[in-house]
């Protein structure tokens, strides 16, 4: 018989199913004529040819080869009333969105309050998607 912890991760998978396969870098996605990216139900999820130049803008020379797209708002059980976002160059682009980027500070991961979440999902509706955590 499952255990509850087995039930919990089999839901969250399910959930989860709208992420990604593979999260190509914005600088592969902006040499593809119809930037896409393949998702865990098979299905593709497409991009906005200006949400990705406007991304690049945000960005220093090199990072584009860095910066994983769709960026992950991570929906976590732990941090209640807060997402996480996790990768340097994402949590710098989120940073700038928010206006709270501060050059000298170079962060791999951090946490925002979840009200937020709508002015970075307004910003960049086709590039960010949110995953769903059990911790």
């Amino acid at each position: 018989m499952p255990t509850a912890e087995d039930i919990l991760n089999r839901e969250m998978a399910r959930v989860n199913m709208h992420l990604p396969a593979i999260r190509p870098t914005l600088s592969r996605l902006m040499g593809e004529d119809e930037p896409k990216v393949r998702l865990r139900d098979g299905s593709y999820h497409h991009f906005k040819r200006s949400e990705l130049e406007y991304l690049a803008s945000l960005l220093d020379e090199g990072e584009a080869e860095r910066l994983k797209v769709p960026i992950v708002l991570e929906i976590s059980t732990v941090y209640r009333g807060y997402f996480r976002v996790r990768g340097r160059v994402e949590v710098k682009v989120i940073d700038k969105i928010l206006g709270t980027y501060d050059i000298l500070e170079e962060k791999s991961e951090e946490l925002y309050p979840r009200y937020l979440l709508p002015k970075v999902r307004k910003a960049l509706p086709t590039t960010t998607t949110y995953a769903f955590i059990a911790e």
